[in-house]
């Protein structure tokens, strides 16, 4: 596959620099303190946040006097790709994708305000297409607004990878599926833009530092 045309084009038209089509709604759920779902591309994520409520009996040896408890839950649709692969919830990538999002607003969210106090945010993929991580981190940022939790900042999320052509290193933003897997250095970004700190930063295999240097995704 040609991930870059001769042109400036990508596969499905955009230029290196450019993101999906970007569409989102709040106040998806009634029951929910806050609800939003986004979709970039073909990538859909639905993302509900409760809080914040007194903590449930199986999060109490947690709780602290200074700071909320910050639980977040990741779940992928069996329908969500053509793949059709029946993950179960709660399984190791579930895990390890759920963890991440929690060390990622654990710093975003202002967690001192509501002490010995829970916020649980739950984000479901219900097509995935690409991207699926940085969107679940920006729809779950949509959520946490419409729920009135304050945060330190807007919390966003990008992926994006790095495609040679003619030895020279391009840097393309958000990426879609099919460029996900054409085997080039990706990398998903979480960071706040008015305080510049980066939040979460993963480098899927090895990208020598000249290209940070010379082509910064972010």
């Amino acid at each position: 596959m040609e991930l870059l045309s001769d042109e400036g084009f990508r596969f499905d038209g955009r230029r290196a620099a450019e993101f999906r089509k970007i569409q989102g709604r709040l106040g998806v759920f009634d029951h929910a303190d806050g609800s939003a779902i986004l979709q970039q591309g073909n990538t859909k994520v639905l993302a509900a946040v409760f809080g914040p409520r007194e903590p449930m009996a199986s999060q109490r040896g947690a709780v602290s006097q200074e700071r909320c408890i910050v639980d977040v839950e990741y779940s992928r649709a069996a329908f969500a790709s053509a793949e059709r692969k029946r993950r179960a919830r709660g399984d190791k990538k579930a895990q390890e994708i759920s963890l991440s999002l929690k060390k990622t607003f654990e710093a975003t969210i202002l967690t001192t305000l509501y002490p010995r106090s829970a916020i649980s945010i739950f984000v479901e993929v219900l097509q995935a297409d690409g991207g699926d991580y940085a969107v679940c981190v920006n729809a779950a940022t949509l959520a946490l607004i419409d729920a009135g939790i304050p945060i330190r900042d807007v919390c966003c999320a990008v992926s994006c990878g790095v495609a040679i052509k003619d030895n020279v290193a391009y840097s393309l933003l958000d990426l879609a599926y099919s460029e996900e897997t054409a085997r080039i250095p990706t990398i998903v970004a979480t960071g706040m833009p008015k305080t510049g700190e980066m939040v979460f930063f993963e480098v899927e295999s090895r990208l020598h530092m000249d290209y940070f240097r010379a082509h910064q995704c972010i």
